[in-house]
């Protein structure tokens, strides 16, 4: 087999892991949504996506992981976001910019993120896993806004204070679009994101 063969199967079998992973989570969610968080085995979840408990393990250490998958992503978006933000814009307006971003996604596939939030704010494990809070990821949002300007010291407090804000006001609109109240959820993130 050639090396571009390799390649191709290797991405191949890659994807087909990758969507088995997100069926799995899928499929988690809407047993949790259905049955309650607590109520629902490993075993559950492995017999309603169709794979073996050990396929299971392979993608999460725990049930608890399978719940917490969403807002790894979420997390995981905005950190790449940031990351990718033109060098020209200012911590403040390249953080902005990263939670709109994140917003579409949310809204493109505000569905499967409703199931998400309903048995996020119903489970048990929610209090536990610092995933499912995006206030636990004000530090690592911080330390890379210095990454982006380059810099080695310390956030000072007014760094931190402008995270800690930016993502107070993204939870804001996560529940007031949870609520479904607002009509152009979009427009609404950018009010809050801008509101002082």
């Amino acid at each position: 087999m050639t090396e571009r063969a390799e390649a191709g199967t290797a991405g191949l079998r890659e994807r087909k892991r990758a969507h088995s992973r997100a069926t799995t989570v899928d499929v988690a969610m809407q047993l949790f949504a259905d049955r309650g968080y607590d109520t629902v085995t490993v075993a559950d979840i492995c017999a309603a996506a169709e794979i073996a408990p050990r396929t299971f393990f392979r993608y999460f250490p725990t049930k608890e992981d399978v719940l917490a998958e969403p807002a790894r992503q979420m997390a995981a978006r905005l950190t790449a976001a940031l990351a990718a933000a033109p060098a020209e814009l200012d911590d403040g307006r390249a953080l902005r910019r990263a939670l709109r971003e994140l917003g579409e996604y949310v809204v493109a596939d505000r569905s499967r993120m409703a199931v998400f939030f309903q048995v996020a704010a119903a489970a048990s494990a929610v209090r536990a896993n610092p995933f499912l809070h995006l206030s636990g990821r004000e530090r690592q949002l911080t330390e890379e806004l210095l990454r982006r300007r380059s810099g080695s010291a310390p956030a000072d407090w007014r760094t931190r204070l402008m995270v800690a804000r930016a993502l107070a006001a993204f939870r804001v609109w996560l529940d007031d679009l949870v609520a479904g109240e607002p009509a152009d959820p979009l427009a609404h993130l950018d009010e809050v994101l801008a509101a002082r």
